[in-house]
């Protein structure tokens, strides 16, 4: 039970289960995604998908698709206004019903992701991570994760990333299952979408000095 619970699966159950779950996920959906594609196309404009580089397993980078959420409004100097102004009544409800995360079931089709797993986070905060961090890139990034059915946006980063590296210790199938039917749950409710500071999650600003820059 214990070689089910983490290596078995783990190594040769979990990819096939993502596969197969995201390509049913995606031809079922199919109407939601033109839908949703539609209406981003008329309330924000173009492009319709928010492309970015994320890191995932062992740190390799990989292109996250996502449904554009934002506009593009700039300040006279040229910069991009704050999330809470950018962030539309629309972008706000594509957030807080999960339907901007859609497009990353082909980042699972892909290999890039994984249906559950630590959520993938800018690239920049790779430097910023301490050696206990780091370790949530042992698995691949998810659609959704222990630390979103436990708070999403509305816990701290040590809490998230502590619960990130609780999940890539216990890896099993009827852990996965479990999160799965919990974030179905959350996204009903619509819980933990934003933090109680900002419109999304205050940046990652990493570790005091002495806990993570070793070198000075």
């Amino acid at each position: 039970m214990k070689g089910f619970k983490g290596g078995i699966y783990k190594s040769y159950i979990k990819r096939p289960m993502d596969f197969i779950l995201s390509l049913i996920a995606i031809i079922l959906l199919s109407p939601v995604f033109v839908i949703v594609a539609i209406l981003v196309r008329i309330k924000l404009g173009s492009p319709v998908l928010f492309k970015q580089r994320r890191p995932g397993l062992n740190e390799k980078i990989f292109m996250m698709y996502k449904f554009r959420t934002m506009t593009d409004e700039r300040d006279e100097t040229g910069e991009l206004l704050p999330d809470e102004v950018r962030l539309t009544k629309f972008g706000k409800f594509l957030r807080s019903t999960s339907l901007d995360e859609l497009p990353e079931l082909f980042n699972i089709l892909k290999g890039d992701m994984s249906i559950i797993g630590p959520r993938p986070l800018l690239v920049q905060y790779l430097t910023l991570y301490n050696n206990h961090q780091k370790r949530r890139h042992e698995v691949r990034p998810g659609l959704s994760g222990l630390a979103q059915v436990s708070g999403r946006n509305a816990i701290s980063w040590e809490e998230k990333f502590n619960l990130d590296i609780e999940y890539v210790d216990n890896v099993s199938f009827k852990g996965d299952w479990k999160i799965i039917f919990m974030t179905i749950m959350k996204v009903f409710v619509r819980e933990g979408i934003s933090s109680d500071n900002a419109a999304t999650m205050e940046p990652f600003k990493g570790n005091k000095k002495e806990e993570w820059n070793y070198e000075k």
